[in-house]
């Protein structure tokens, strides 16, 4: 079976840590190096330009209202040329909170979105640029992406809904080998399932407060889970939310569980047209560097 992508955060402290890890996820074959916008995605990007041979890596989400669109080319430019072609520019209007931090105000998600590419790809004398993937959740952001990218990212998507979400792109993009179809998947190896259950629902949490992801998962099948969750946001029971993600949800959505299960997990992601799972790591025993030792166990 082919290895799924990594997820890398370059966590304050452990940036040169995380360099190696990256390393060594190349070593042992893995698919790609994808990073969210945390800490400095594009900055780890350039670094793993300079220090991977062979390994394709991406921002899984390089929110588009953090820089200009010139800067986001020539850095993007940079990568590209230095990396032999191995970099992706995953791009994404991002969500509400972080858009207060930015301290922005977004327009129309598709507009914006599709203006920023419009503009990039007009950028002169950096030389060649790299493949774009849109992060996307529902249909319309999807069908965006296979008119007028190279690529389309999920994160958190639901296996049962992903063949209606990728039926938005033209057959002749879901055939195409070199169109990247992603999803980040969240995922705790443990032989202790409840344990592993417990760590992908706090990794989530932050999600349920996200009304795109609610969306997105009532489009999938759980409106009374989401609704249930929007009681309890408007009722100020924000304790409460977690409970409602069930264990179907959870099987849906993340991948728990010993080693077996993950990677039969991954099968099932690939034998529905997620071309790349990206692993995003968690443990039920420690940090990110556990959870990766663990990973690379699995896939060994």
């Amino acid at each position: 079976m082919p290895l799924p992508a990594i997820s890398l955060i370059a966590v304050p402290g452990r940036r040169r840590l995380t360099i190696e890890l990256a390393r060594e996820a190349e070593r042992r074959g893995f698919a790609g190096i994808y990073s969210p916008s945390p800490f400095g995605n594009m900055s780890l990007c350039e670094a793993l330009a300079w220090t991977t041979q062979s390994i394709p890596f991406g921002t899984a989400i390089a929110p588009i209202y953090t820089r200009t669109v010139g800067d986001f080319a020539q850095s993007a430019a940079f990568m590209h040329e230095v990396s032999g072609g191995r970099f992706r520019l995953g791009i994404g209007v991002a969500h509400g909170p972080s858009h207060v931090r930015m301290g922005v105000t977004p327009g129309r998600p598709l507009a914006d979105i599709r203006s920023f590419i419009e503009r990039f790809r007009v950028q002169e004398g950096l030389g060649p640029l790299p493949p774009i993937i849109i992060a996307a959740l529902r249909r319309k952001m999807v069908a965006l992406a296979g008119e007028i990218s190279e690529g389309v990212v999920f994160a958190n998507a639901s296996l049962s809904h992903m063949g209606e979400s990728l039926s938005a792109l033209p057959a002749a993009k879901r055939d195409d080998a070199d169109f990247f179809i992603g999803n980040m998947l969240p995922t705790c190896i443990s032989d202790d399932i409840e344990a592993a259950k417990a760590v992908n629902r706090r990794s989530l949490t932050n999600y349920a407060f996200l009304p795109n992801y609610r969306n997105y998962w009532k489009e999938a099948g759980y409106v009374e889970a989401m609704t249930a969750i929007e009681t309890a946001i408007a009722e100020g029971r924000r304790d409460d939310v977690t409970m409602y993600f069930t264990d179907k949800w959870l099987s849906d959505n993340t991948l728990f569980g010993p080693a077996s299960r993950v990677r039969e997990g991954i099968e099932a992601w690939q034998a529905a047209g997620v071309r790349t799972p990206i692993i995003v790591p968690s443990s039920a025993a420690g940090n990110q560097l556990k959870a990766l030792e663990e990973v690379f166990a699995a896939f060994a």
